[in-house]
This record gives C-alpha cells, structure tokens and sequence, in this order.
C-alpha cells in the first residue's frame, strides 16, 4: 500500500511536532515587564477565524506599495476563500484593498506611529512583524524592541484593534516561546511565527516544500502550546504545509511568496482556492476525530 509523506505526518498527529515542555513560570525580557492584561478576550469578528482554526491570511509584502500587485493579490483572496488580507501600511492601499472586497486588511509594519493613517483609512486589523524584508538589510529585531513595540501600539489604540505580532526567527526557540508569553501579557491577540529566508530544500517536490516549512512548524508547535492566544504559522506555507501547520496547533496561516511571487491572477486564485481547500480538509478530519 502507498502512504503519502502528509499521510504519515497525519497519522503522527500533533506528536509528530511535539516541543519541549514550555516555560512553567514567565519570564520578563531583559528586566522589561509588560503590563500585566488578560489572555485577549478581544470580540472583533475578525478573530473568529482564528478562534475557529481556519483563518487564511494572505500577505502581499510590508514593502509593496505596487498598486497593481496589491490589487491582484487582494483580489485573489477575495475570491479564494481568504479570511484576512495583508498589505503595507499605507491608508491609499487601505482604501484601496477595501474596494475590492469584503475580506477584512491588516496592515504591517515595525513604527506604531505608521499605523494610525492606515485605521484611519479603514484597517481592520494591525500586525507588528513580517521581517523579512529587514532582514536583507541586515537588521535584526531584539526580543526587547519587540515586546517594546508591542506595549506601544496598545498605548495607541487601546484594546479593541486587533494585533497580530511576529515572533523573530533569529531568537533561539526557548527564547521564541519566553517572548510569546510576554506579548500574550501585554496584550497580543495572534502571535505569527515565522522561519526566515527560504530554506534551500534536500530535495524536491512534497519533500522539500515540507524542509522549506520546517523551521516555522517548531516554532508553531512549541509557542502554540506555551500561550493561550491564537497562533499564525507564516514562511514557508503552501497548500502542502498548510495542515501541517494546523496539525501542529496553528490556529491559522499566513501565506505570503506562494501566492504573491506568481505571474498571473488566475494563478493567484487557484493558489489560494488550494491553500483554503487543504485547510479545510485538515479541519474536517481534527472535527471528526472530537466525536
């Protein structure tokens, strides 16, 4: 009989993620401690996906400001089943990823200040993170200016904005988890993990789509089981590791390079069509599996 690579990830359940036990007590970052909040009891509707394990977050870049790329990768998620879009902050391309559709936009970026045009213009939602593009310039984000970061943009908006924030790759996975305690206090809503540049794969095909995937599946598995609050799993996600994401306690995904990187916007939408069909294939079979 033949067994596909996901089949046997399957079968292995969430054991097959399995981190080190979490933190039993937390940790404050460098002497800094946030203000002490609630787990998140934020009612947005925008966070109902993630309360439901299947949100879909498609990211068109913290520095595209190409109109006409935004436009089709907006589009594509509209049309594909997306439940929250991700564009860069800017309150034109608010109004514009706005007109195009109901799915509700968040906005990312790394200055707090930059978010207030933005929910002006209509943001549903704000995101601290998506790094990448930092990182090829050579900065890097400390677990301090994040957490920083993170106590700022509450001061700014109070509680009732939705906030997405991105673990850094580059910390060490314990440190990964102590930083994911510290936002849920200070009063995160979904914690985003992410694995970094492109990984270069041992081999092709599912094989090496599930290698390119690996670093932000143990992040995922290990933050998601440390905090209360949902956790996105982002880098490296296709329409192969996407349930493997869910499999390992992501509450969602955030898919960015295999949908915004194409040439066409069919191919756009049927990306996306593909990435929400297999979410809600895995959904499926974890409700079936409850009763």
């Amino acid at each position: 009989m033949r067994v596909s690579v996901l089949s046997l990830a399957f079968l292995g359940g969430a054991a097959a993620f399995a981190p080190l036990p979490a933190p039993t007590s937390r940790v404050s970052i460098a002497g800094r401690v946030a203000p002490t909040c609630a787990v998140s009891q934020n009612a947005s509707p925008i966070l109902q996906p993630f309360q439901e394990r299947r949100a879909l977050k498609v990211i068109s870049g913290l520095h595209n400001f190409d109109e006409k790329l935004v436009k089709s990768v907006v589009g594509a998620a509209n049309a594909g089943g997306a439940t929250l879009v991700d564009i860069a902050c800017h309150p034109d391309l608010v109004k514009l990823a706005r007109s195009l559709g109901n799915v509700p936009v968040c906005v990312s970026a790394v200055e707090p200040e930059k978010f207030v045009a933005a929910v002006r213009a209509g943001a549903d939602m704000v995101e601290l993170g998506n790094y990448d593009s930092f990182y090829l310039e050579g900065r890097v984000f400390s677990a301090e200016e994040v957490l920083a970061l993170t106590v700022e943009t509450r001061e700014r908006f109070g509680d009732s904005l939705p906030l997405s924030v991105t673990i850094p790759h580059t910390l060490p996975l314990d440190e990964q988890v102590a930083l994911a305690m510290e936002l849920e206090r200070a009063g995160a809503d979904v914690i985003q993990t992410e694995g970094g540049m492109p990984m270069k794969p041992s081999a092709g095909g599912i094989q090496g789509l599930i290698e390119k995937a690996a670093p932000t599946l143990a992040a995922t598995a290990a933050i998601s089981r440390a905090v209360q609050i949902p956790v996105m799993a982002a880098s490296g996600i296709s329409a192969i590791t996407a349930p493997l994401a869910l499999a390992a306690g992501a509450s969602g995904v955030g898919v960015g390079s295999a949908i915004n990187k194409l040439n066409s916007d069919i191919a756009m939408l049927a990306a996306v069509r593909q990435i929400n069909e297999a979410m809600s294939v895995e959904s499926a079979r974890v409700r079936s599996r409850a009763y």
